[in-house]
C-alpha cells in the first residue's frame, strides 16, 4: 500500500526539500502552500499522515490542526518555527501527534513521519526475524545468524543489516543508509558506511574479498544478495 503524505508548506524550498526525502522513503506526497488548501485536500485525499507548517497564510496551522482533528484521527506532525514550551503544548492540546522545531534535519522528520506511521499502524510491522538466505536478522533479540551460526555485531553495524535485509537485492546509497539506519546521529558520515561494510564483511563472509552477501554495487552503493532461485 503506497503512503499518502499531505505536506502543507508556504516556502516552497522547504517544501521541495520535504518532498525529496518522503519521496525517497516510497510516499507519495502532495504539498499545498496555504491552510486552506491544506483543509480542502486533506478532506478531499485522506492522507494517511500530514506535515502541517503553523505560520501558513489564509489559514494558520494550529487552526487547520484543531479543524481536521475535529472530524479525522489523520496523524499530523507540526514544523514550528515558535520553540517556546507554551507554543509546544499548545500544538499538541490541538491534536497534533509531534512535531519538530524549525530548523529541523530532513533526516529527523523522515524518521518522525516513521515514527507516526508506525504507531498508526499505517505500515505494518516488520517481521521480527529477517531473513535473506543463509542470513538472519532478529530484530526483536537484536541477534545476527549465517547459517545458524551467532555473529556478533555492533549497534551500527546491526542497523544497517535490518535496512538491507529489509529489501533484499535492492541497492542502497550510503545516505540512504544513513537516513534509514541513524536518523537520529549526526556522527554518522557517508565514509564511516564503508568501514562498516567492510567490519559486517568480516564477520559474515567467508572470502570478506569476494563477498557473497554483501555486495557494492560501484557508483551506486550496496545491497544484501538474494539468493540464487
Amino acid at each position: 500500500m503506497a503512503v499518502r503524505i499531505l505536506v502543507a508548506e508556504d516556502d516552497p524550498k522547504q517544501a521541495q526539500l520535504i518532498r525529496i526525502y518522503l519521496e525517497r522513503e516510497g510516499h507519495g506526497v502532495q504539498v499545498v502552500s496555504d491552510g486552506r488548501s491544506a483543509i480542502e485536500q486533506a478532506r478531499a485525499s485522506s492522507p494517511h499522515l500530514i506535515v502541517l507548517d503553523v505560520m501558513m497564510p489564509v489559514v494558520d496551522g494550529l487552526d487547520v490542526c484543531r479543524i481536521l482533528r475535529a472530524d479525522s484521527d489523520v496523524p499530523i506532525l507540526l514544523l514550528t518555527a515558535r520553540a517556546t514550551e507554551n507554543d509546544m503544548l499548545l500544538g499538541l492540546d490541538l491534536g497534533a501527534d509531534d512535531y519538530l522545531t524549525k530548523p529541523y534535519s530532513p533526516r529527523e522528520l523522515t524518521a518522525r513521519v516513521r515514527a507516526l506511521l508506525r504507531r498508526a499502524k499505517v505500515v505494518p510491522a516488520k517481521p521480527t526475524v529477517l531473513t535473506v538466505g543463509d542470513v538472519e536478522v532478529d530484530t526483536a533479540r537484536f541477534e545476527v545468524r549465517v547459517a545458524g551460526r551467532p555473529v556478533p555485531v555492533t549497534a551500527k553495524e546491526f542497523g544497517i543489516l535490518e535496512v538491507l535485509a529489509g529489501e533484499p537485492g535492492r541497492v542502497f546509497t550510503r545516505t540512504e543508509i544513513i537516513d534509514r539506519a541513524f536518523a537520529y546521529d549526526s556522527d554518522v558520515l557517508a565514509r564511516t558506511v564503508d568501514a562498516h561494510i567492510m567490519n559486517l564483511r568480516r564477520k559474515l563472509e567467508e572470502e570478506p574479498s569476494r563477498p557473497r552477501y554483501l555486495e557494492t554495487v560501484h557508483g551506486r552503493g550496496y545491497r544484501l544478495a538474494e539468493p540464487p532461485a
